[in-house]
């Protein structure tokens, strides 16, 4: 039997570039390999305050956007987290069992913080990590496709998955990260040294999914670059490095190649090429993004979430069972 994977992203910000050669185009590869569960975790979402009417926009949107880079319902599941109520319900249990030195530490809460103040931060936030857990184990998850920064949370995973077992009887599988190391990091346009955000102050940092060519165009412009005039792959010059990352993921040439094409060139001439080469990856996407109607993508999540809702119940109630809980 093939493995099973579960990976999702929050319906808010702006799905950038990144997070699609970082995550997504990964997850279109390994459907085929793995029996794939993918969701919109909106409950991750409300962790900070959202608007409703935008949160129920940015909802559809993600879920084309799965569908446009090529998950395909037929191999995969997907479907809205707040459509399976047992994430919730599991993420409490955790909750019981997670410490609070463990949240404390978690990297991506502190930088949020960083952010908004402790005094303003909620307990949704600091305990992001508890329902990310659920996400994973509620499927008995094997492999969990993310991105260097969240290898903390599946480690977390991991452990009260153990803590779990240890004192209630095997129940959980303990889930192992799957990381590929090309491409999941693209950094931002404004900053090399931080990771493209979604949740970006500036519209400069990222390259949205649904961006028109003019905006496209304006960005790679002012991105920034390093030093010097010479188109070389370096990690003395990380904005020059960014750029030529993005362009060898989407061209699908290589970090020499495009150093020998742009040879005796400059920054000027690699910008303008390079915005195009983005263009040319995003058009026919938006295309397909456009040809999905909201109504046939809901279609699609009430499908998905009916087909995963008997694997949530069934874990949920062996959890339930195993700590004392009268079914």
């Amino acid at each position: 039997m093939k493995q099973r994977i579960f990976s999702g992203v929050q319906p808010s910000g702006n799905l950038h570039i990144g997070n699609y050669l970082g995550a997504i185009k990964n997850w279109v590869e390994l459907q085929d390999e793995y029996e794939s569960i993918f969701c919109v975790v909106d409950l991750h979402a409300i962790t900070v305050p959202q608007d409703p009417e935008t949160l129920r926009k940015k909802t559809i949107e993600i879920a084309k956007i799965y569908l446009a880079a090529g998950i395909d319902p037929e191999k995969s599941s997907i479907f809205i987290q707040s459509h399976v109520p047992e994430h919730a319900e599991l993420a409490w249990i955790l909750n019981t069992i997670a410490k609070i030195p463990e949240l404390e530490k978690m990297t991506q809460f502190k930088d949020k913080l960083q952010k908004e103040s402790r005094e303003s931060a909620s307990v949704g936030l600091f305990d992001y990590p508890a329902l990310m857990a659920a996400d994973i184990l509620l499927y008995n998850t094997q492999t969990v496709p993310v991105g260097e920064d969240q290898i903390q949370h599946i480690e977390l995973t991991r452990t009260l998955a153990k803590r779990f077992n240890h004192r209630f009887g095997d129940t959980f599988i303990i889930p192992e990260p799957f990381v590929r190391k090309e491409g999941m990091r693209i950094m931002g346009l404004d900053d090399p040294i931080k990771k493209m955000s979604k949740s970006a102050k500036s519209e400069y940092n990222y390259i949205s999914l649904i961006d028109s060519e003019e905006t496209v165009r304006r960005k790679i412009k002012k991105a920034v670059t390093d030093s010097g005039t010479e188109i070389v792959y370096s990690d003395d010059k990380p904005a020059l490095k960014n750029l030529i990352n993005i362009y060898s993921l989407l061209s699908e040439k290589s970090s020499k190649e495009i150093e020998q094409m742009y040879a005796g060139k400059g920054y000027a001439d690699f910008k303008n090429d390079l915005a195009e080469v983005i263009i040319n990856f995003l058009k026919p996407f938006q295309e397909k993004i456009n040809a999905l109607s909201d109504e046939k993508v809901l279609e699609i999540l009430k499908q998905g979430a009916e087909k995963v809702r008997p694997l949530a119940k069934q874990k949920l109630d062996e959890v339930k069972k195993k700590i004392g809980f009268v079914l």
